[in-house]
């Protein structure tokens, strides 16, 4: 459990910062063979998929609203509470991040815009399996709603007895999502992807997912669909310098664990004494976890890096770049400051990941991985196209002629030469 490792050199560090999780060719084949079954024959395919892998007929595909209501009249009132004030503080931030357009006159005659459009049909995957993370629907289902997305799409696995997760489907329509599908795994989608019979063709697919559902989205990626972001198990890493109680950041350790058998949780300290301290901490706490058979999993591809310099711990959290990276030291903002590759920083030790996960209002799909350093996590651009316009007059064109003339015909490119030449030259 959290193999440590005191002063590592930095020739170690790629090692050290490396995931558990690796391509699985089995899983490749076994993927590309259901979006191939689900391309040539849509929701015949999804039944099929539904016998060999859950073991059960699929019935209706989609949620209808009959269902919905029976799911409200399932959720506590605590949850629905929760619901709505996690929804309001993820909408008020995503709110702010309304993209403007921009309109520049680059010269006399010539302006330029750039417009942000709403992708036109995005489709949501939400997990089901032994969490289902209604969390995850605020997550995605509000920038979309604020964004004004057309049409919006969500699949989710049901259960054993044919039913979605009532709180999943609760938080659905409390985001306004109208139309809800019974369909997990790879097979969801590529039935996104795709389009069946049932289910629309969307052009954006948002969510997380276990190996089948993110190699089914990379592969897709390649041409068929857009995605959100290239994600894999979940992780964390803490930064501690013994000054909060060994508890808080083995309570947040423990909290990425949980997730699963594939998990990585990384912490890094200043001393041994705080690593001792913390890994004690751990040892106590996840006995008492009912998920406690995942996150012993998770801790044995776990580390404990002692990094007595102060630089080192900045370097080596931007070469892991973890999904989310927790700064329980005296200091936070002062090494927030340095940090440039994580998909969400929190700041201080009063700050749980999983304030981020449900309720302080930023996004909690991010990317892991390493992929922070080229990615960013679900935000409200996420949603949209840039698209640019431009406009140029006959005073406009003629200022450029020259430039565009040159460039064109020192490309070997005539025709575009030309355009400008034939439109000069008839005024």
């Amino acid at each position: 459990m959290l193999e440590s490792y005191i002063n590592p050199p930095r020739e170690q560090w790629e090692a050290l910062c490396a995931r558990p999780s690796a391509a699985n060719p089995v899983v490749r084949e076994r993927v590309e063979g259901i979006l191939q079954r689900v391309r040539e024959k849509g929701d015949d395919a999804l039944r099929e998929l539904s016998l060999e892998i859950d073991g059960r007929p699929l019935g209706a595909i989609e949620v209808t609203p009959e269902e919905i209501r029976d799911a409200e009249a399932k959720v506590s009132d605590a949850v629905k509470r929760a619901v709505s004030q996690a929804e309001s503080n993820i909408r008020a931030f995503h709110e702010a991040q309304r993209p403007k357009e921009i309109c520049v006159q680059t010269a006399p005659g010539v302006r330029c815009i750039q417009r942000p459009v709403p992708i036109e049909r995005v489709g949501l995957y939400i997990p089901g399996g032994t969490a289902p993370l209604f969390s995850t629907v605020l997550m995605l289902a509000v920038p979309a709603s604020i964004a004004q997305c057309p049409e919006v799409v969500l699949c989710t696995p049901a259960g054993k007895d044919g039913k979605v997760n009532a709180d999943v489907l609760y938080t659905a329509a409390y985001c306004g999502v109208k139309r809800i599908f019974k369909l997990g795994g790879a097979q969801a989608v590529a039935a996104m992807a795709y389009g069946t019979q049932s289910v629309p063709k969307v052009d954006k697919i948002f969510g997380p997912g276990n190996q089948y559902v993110t190699t089914a989205k990379q592969l897709l990626s390649a041409g068929t669909v857009a995605i959100d972001m290239p994600a894999g198990p979940s992780e964390v890493m803490v930064i501690t310098d013994g000054s909060s109680p060994a508890s808080f950041a083995a309570a947040d350790l423990l909290s990425q664990a949980e997730h699963g058998a594939d998990s990585q949780v990384m912490l890094v300290c200043t001393d041994t004494q705080t690593a001792e301290a913390v890994r004690a901490e751990v040892e106590r706490q996840v006995s008492e976890l009912p998920r406690a058979d995942f996150a012993w999993k998770a801790l044995d591809k776990s580390r404990c890096i002692v990094l007595e310099d102060r630089e080192d711990r900045v370097a080596f959290a931007n070469a892991y770049a973890p999904e989310h990276l927790i700064l329980a030291v005296q200091d936070p903002w002062g090494l927030a400051s340095r940090i440039t590759a994580a998909g969400s920083v929190f700041v201080g030790a009063w700050t749980p990941e999983s304030a981020g996960d449900y309720a302080s209002g930023t996004n909690h799909t991010l990317p892991t991985c390493g992929w922070a350093r080229s990615f960013s996590g679900v935000n409200l651009d996420s949603y949209y196209r840039k698209m640019t316009l431009q406009e140029l007059t006959p005073e406009g064109l003629r200022g450029l002629s020259e430039t565009i003339v040159t460039m064109a015909e020192a490309e070997g490119l005539q025709a575009h030469a030309n355009a400008v030449k034939i439109r000069v030259g008839h005024e």
